[in-house]
């Protein structure tokens, strides 16, 4: 059986990523240069324009990574994780990302099709001058009004799985099932 067919078969005749289902064709998930089942995936002509020119992001018709982030094929998750990753300024994006999960072999698939970071940027530091990395969990050092939403996190509040905003100084993480942005100063690396 020709990848296509394999393709065609395994998506319902339907783009793996969105759930369209015209101008299919198969997509070879990078670093992958050559196409085989398992590392390729099935996506509309949509969703090759703006995966192959990221400048011409449609960040609403990315919605629908909701449903194919659970799909049961790697190469499925690596594009949909690499996605979510890619639109993690959404709030709705960031939450999908922190709802994901993948084993640990595909998780490294993953990060190899992202590009490098640049290194001029500082680290994001704890109050220790620890450097924290997206997916760290920090504990409070402080009581902290949280603005807006009208609690107070209270010192040793654990908060899991961090992100990191472009300001090196801010860390964006879930209290009390609000995602909020709290400054790296005021946390310690657990």
């Amino acid at each position: 059986m020709s990848i296509e067919s394999t393709l065609l078969q395994r998506c319902d005749s339907k783009c793996e990523l969105c759930a369209a289902s015209q101008h299919l064709d198969i997509f070879a998930v990078p670093p992958e240069s050559e196409a085989s089942a398992d590392r390729s995936v099935m996506i509309c002509a949509t969703c090759r324009s703006q995966v192959s020119q990221p400048e011409t992001l449609d960040t609403n018709h990315w919605r629908c990574l909701h449903d194919s982030m659970w799909s049961p094929y790697p190469a499925v998750q690596v594009m949909a994780w690499r996605m979510l990753n890619h639109l993690s300024s959404e709030t709705w994006a960031q939450d999908l990302l922190d709802q994901m999960y993948m084993d640990d072999e595909t998780l490294e698939w993953a990060k190899e099709g992202l590009p490098e970071e640049d290194d001029d940027t500082p680290p994001t530091l704890d109050c220790n001058g620890t450097p924290l990395k997206a997916g760290d969990t920090v504990t409070l050092i402080k009581d902290l009004v949280v603005k807006g939403a009208g609690f107070t996190a209270k010192r040793g509040t654990a908060v899991r799985n961090i992100s990191l905003p472009s300001n090196p100084e801010h860390i964006e993480g879930r209290i009390n099932g609000t995602r909020v942005v709290l400054l790296s100063c005021y946390m310690k690396k657990s």
